[in-house]
């Protein structure tokens, strides 16, 4: 018998109510992304309204531009990271039914398609602005940790992206399909990695405590694209790792491939989150390479 943890029983909604027949619900993982983009804001707000933080004591934007920000940064989240789940994990169930693709409320998003939406919509606010990019993603890379970390524990709360099956002492009974699928031999209900509480700290609390102190105590914003790789690289890593312990999206896992590899030899491969993660890594290092030959 394995030493395992229950599944706290919290709801996924935390209220709900019912208005002229319709049923209206505020989610964990809606109260995530909403939590996660003010703090966000506040920290850019923060950044933007301490002069010492940047070359020459002149920060890149004002407030009000850091304000007219926040809504291009929402529709980069939102429209990227709902199209980079349809395009990299279910390209075909979408196509065959695109009246699902606008259907967010019913879950579906990828971190790697949202991070594509928002350097799109952030590109397209500097130029428009005159905003120096390299600044501006700066900001970013600070201000994005702690929507991670929100957005992981909402993961975790609603039960989803659980981890591989394991006997480890804190490993936790999902309930559902999580508690069913157990390998062959298993013992009592199947007990998983808490990837998501993994993710939370090494993309969330390390990362952002990392990202912080290099930007008050190490001045690195005056290294513009110093801190941009800092992240990239930073949550590639962390990503990559946890890969290890994740349980693969179905639609990559069969009978002769349970680890969920998209590229495999041998014994060993790399699922999609780690083969996404690869160029994030090298991005950041380049990043790193330009800002330090600049500075």
């Amino acid at each position: 018998m394995h030493a395992i943890l229950t599944f706290p029983d919290i709801s996924p909604e935390v209220f709900s109510i019912s208005l002229f027949g319709i049923e209206f619900a505020l989610r964990w993982y809606a109260l995530a992304y909403i939590a996660g983009i003010l703090l966000g804001w506040r920290l850019i707000i923060a950044m933007v309204r301490t002069n010492h933080l940047w070359a020459d004591d002149s920060p890149p934007m004002t407030v009000e531009q850091v304000e007219d920000l926040l809504t291009w940064i929402i529709l980069g989240v939102v429209l990227g990271g709902r199209l980079g789940f349809v395009l990299f994990y279910q390209p075909g169930w979408y196509f065959a039914h695109p009246e699902q693709i606008p259907m967010i409320w019913q879950g579906g998003m990828s971190f790697h398609g949202g991070l594509l939406g928002v350097m799109f919509a952030v590109t397209l606010f500097a130029r428009r602005r005159g905003v120096p990019l390299l600044s501006l993603a700066d900001t970013l890379a600070v201000a994005t940790p702690p929507g991670l970390f929100f957005g992981r524990i909402a993961n975790f709360v609603n039960a989803e992206l659980w981890g591989r099956p394991s006997d480890i002492p804190w490993a936790v009974v999902f309930p559902g399909e999580a508690a069913q699928t157990c390998p062959p031999g298993w013992e009592g209900p199947c007990a998983r990695h808490p990837s998501q509480l993994y993710e939370a700290g090494l993309e969330g609390v390390l990362l952002g405590s990392v990202l912080l102190w290099l930007a008050w105590r190490r001045g690195w914003l005056k290294r513009p694209g110093h801190l941009t790789g800092a992240f990239f690289t930073g949550y590639g890593l962390a990503r990559f790792t946890v890969e290890h312990f994740r349980q693969p999206d179905p639609q990559f896992t069969t009978a002769e491939n349970p680890a969920g590899y998209v590229l495999a030899w041998q014994d060993a491969g790399l699922t999609m989150g780690q083969l996404l993660s690869l160029p994030m890594i090298a991005m950041g290092l380049v990043f790193l390479l330009i800002a330090r030959r600049r500075a």
